[in-house]
C-alpha cells in the first residue's frame, strides 16, 4: 500500500525533511540524507517534492522495498533538445539507515545496500499540472525482483516486461538501464551510491538490444528525440520504433552484431535433445538416468555454472570461458544480466538427487535438438553473433532441467571437445562446432530468419555430422514424454 504526499517528510526526517535553507534533522537517516543532497543540487527550487511512500515500510514487513519515490518537475534543455518531464527518483535499494534494518553495512568503500537507486525520466503532456504515480510502482516492482533475486541491475541491462510500463495499450513494453544523465553517484556514509535510469522501449528495441547490446541500442535512441534523446526520456505515446522512424538504424544494428557480436548469451526457452546413439526405451537416456531408482536432473553446481555461463557471456569484454563443473556461487549473488519478472534459471528441481560427483559426463556420437519456433528462431544469432566470434550461447529449458549449450573451439572449460563434440553432464549437453560447420549451418538455417514463411514441424540434417534439429510446435514441449 502507497500514498502520495507533499515531501514534508514523515517523522524521523523523510526526504523532505527540513527547512528549504538545506539544514537536516539531527535525525535524518544518514544515507538517504546523501541522495536527498543530490537531489537538492539539480532541483534546489523543489525542496518538498511531491513523493510516493510505502505506508508500511519493508523492514517492518511491508511489501514494498523502496521507501519513498520522490518526483520532480524537470525543464529540460531546449538548446539539446530534450522537452520538459517528471523525474523519479528511488529510495530504498541503497543503504539508507546503516543500522542492518534492511541491508547488511560492510563499509563505507564498497557499495551502499545493492549500490545503486532508479530514477526514471517521462515526458510531460501538455497541460499535466501533477506527475502520474505509475513509475513509482513499476520501480517498486524492480525494486522486489532485486530483493528477491539478489540480482543487481548494471547499465546496459535490459528487463523483459512484456506489457505496457503504465498497463495501457502503449508499444512501450520493455526497459533497458542507463547512467542517469544528470545525477551523479554520491559517498554516503554506507558506501557509494550510483543512480541507474529505467528507459521505456519497443518490443523490437529490446529483441535488438537482445541480439546486439543495450548499450548499442542506447546510443541509437539518444540520436532519435523523439524515442529518448540525449537524456532517454520515456514518451508512453511514441508510436513507432527507431527503426520505423529511421530504416537505416536496422542496419547498424546489423553491422554490429557482426562486428562485435551479441551479447546475449543464453535464453529461457522451450527446448529438448535426445541421444540418438541410445535406444530411446534405454534406462539412461539422455533425459533421466538413472541410479537406483532416482532419476537424474541438474545437480546444484550444473545450475550454477549454466548461471555463471550467461552471466560471463553477458559481460562486456569477458573472456569466453565456461567456468568448471565445481564452479561455486560468487559473492552470494547471481548476476542475470537478462532479468525477467522471475529468474529464469531457477528450477525447483535443481538441488542435487544424486551426489553430483556420481554423475559422469558421457560423450555421444549422434543428438537430435529441438526448440519451438520461437527458440529456434534465435539459432541463426546464437552462430553469427556468438560462436563466429569464439563464445558460447545456452538454452536452458523453462518446462523441466534440460540445457543445451552451443561452444566455439575458442571456449575454455567446456566439456565438449573437437574429438567428441556431443557431451551431456546430465540433462545439460554441450555441443561444439567448429567455424566451418557454423558457416554451412547458417547457410543451411537460412529460413529460420523468416519463420513465418514455413509450417511446423521443420527439420534440419547433418548426417555426417550425426546432427538433427526440428523446429517443433510449442504444444510438443507442454507433454512432457516429447
Amino acid at each position: 500500500m502507497e500514498g502520495v504526499r507533499p515531501g514534508g517528510g514523515p517523522p524521523a526526517g523523510g526526504p523532505g525533511s527540513g527547512s528549504g535553507s538545506g539544514s537536516f534533522p539531527s535525525l535524518f537517516p544518514p544515507g538517504l540524507h546523501g541522495i536527498y543532497g543530490e537531489c537538492r543540487r539539480l532541483y534546489p527550487d523543489q525542496p518538498n517534492p511531491l513523493q510516493v511512500t510505502a505506508i508500511l515500510k519493508y523492514w517492518l514487513g511491508g511489501p514494498d522495498p523502496l521507501d519513498y519515490v520522490s518526483m520532480y518537475r524537470n525543464l529540460g534543455n531546449p538548446a539539446l533538445n530534450v522537452p520538459e518531464h517528471w523525474h523519479y527518483v528511488s529510495f530504498g535499494l541503497s543503504d539508507l539507515y546503516g543500522d542492518n534494518r534492511v541491508h547488511e553495512f560492510t563499509g563505507t568503500d564498497g557499495p551502499s545496500g545493492f549500490g545503486f537507486e532508479l530514477t526514471f525520466r517521462l515526458k510531460r503532456e501538455t497541460g499535466e499540472s501533477a506527475p502520474p504515480t505509475w513509475p513509482a510502482e513499476l520501480m517498486q516492482g524492480l525494486a522486489r525482483y532485486v530483493f528477491q533475486s539478489e540480482n543487481t541491475f548494471c547499465s546496459g541491462d535490459h528487463v523483459s516486461w512484456h506489457s505496457p510500463l503504465d498497463n495501457s495499450e502503449s508499444r512501450i513494453q520493455h526497459m533497458l538501464l542507463t547512467e542517469d544523465p544528470q545525477m551523479q553517484p554520491v559517498q554516503t556514509p554506507f558506501g557509494v551510491v550510483t543512480f541507474l535510469q529505467i528507459v521505456g522501449v519497443c518490443t523490437e528495441e529490446l529483441h535488438a538490444a537482445q541480439q546486439w547490446n543495450g548499450q548499442g541500442i542506447l546510443e541509437l535512441l539518444r540520436t532519435v528525440p523523439v524515442a529518448g534523446g540525449p537524456w532517454l526520456i520515456t514518451d508512453m505515446r511514441r508510436g513507432e520504433t527507431i527503426f520505423e522512424i529511421d530504416p537505416h538504424l536496422q542496419e547498424r544494428v546489423d553491422k554490429g552484431i557482426e562486428t562485435d557480436g551479441s551479447n546475449l548469451s543464453g535464453v529461457s526457452a522451450k527446448c529438448a535433445w535426445d541421444d540418438l546413439s541410445r535406444p530411446p526405451e534405454d534406462d539412461e537416456d539422455s533425459r533421466s538416468i538413472c541410479i537406483g531408482t532416482q532419476p537424474r536432473r541438474l545437480s546444484g553446481k550444473d545450475t550454477e555454472q549454466i548461471r555463471e555461463t550467461l552471466r560471463r557471456g553477458l559481460e562486456i569484454n569477458s573472456k569466453p570461458v565456461l567456468p568448471p563443473i565445481n564452479a561455486q556461487r560468487q559473492n552470494g549473488l547471481n548476476l542475470d544480466r537478462a532479468p525477467s519478472r522471475k529468474d529464469s534459471l531457477e528450477s525447483e528441481s535443481s538441488a542435487a538427487i544424486i551426489p553430483h560427483e556420481l554423475i559422469r559426463t558421457r560423450q555421444l556420437e549422434s543428438v537430435h535438438l529441438k526448440f519451438n519456433q520461437e527458440s529456434g528462431a534465435l539459432i541463426p544469432l546464437c552462430l553469427r553473433g556468438r560462436l563466429l566470434h569464439g563464445r558460447h550461447f545456452t538454452y536452458k529449458s523453462i518446462t523441466g532441467d534440460t540445457a543445451i549449450t552451443f561452444v566455439s573451439t575458442g571456449v575454455e572449460g567446456a566439456f565438449a571437445t573437437e574429438e567428441h563434440p556431443y557431451a551431456a553432464h546430465g540433462p545439460w549437453l554441450q555441443i561444439l562446432l567448429t567455424e566451418e560447420f557454423v558457416e554451412r549451418m547458417l547457410e543451411d538455417l537460412e529460413d529460420l530468419n523468416s519463420p513465418e514463411e514455413f509450417k511446423l514441424p521443420k527439420e534440419y540434417s547433418w548426417p555426417e555430422k550425426k546432427l538433427k534439429v526440428s523446429i517443433l510446435p510449442d504444444a510438443v514441449f507442454d507433454n512432457p514424454l516429447h
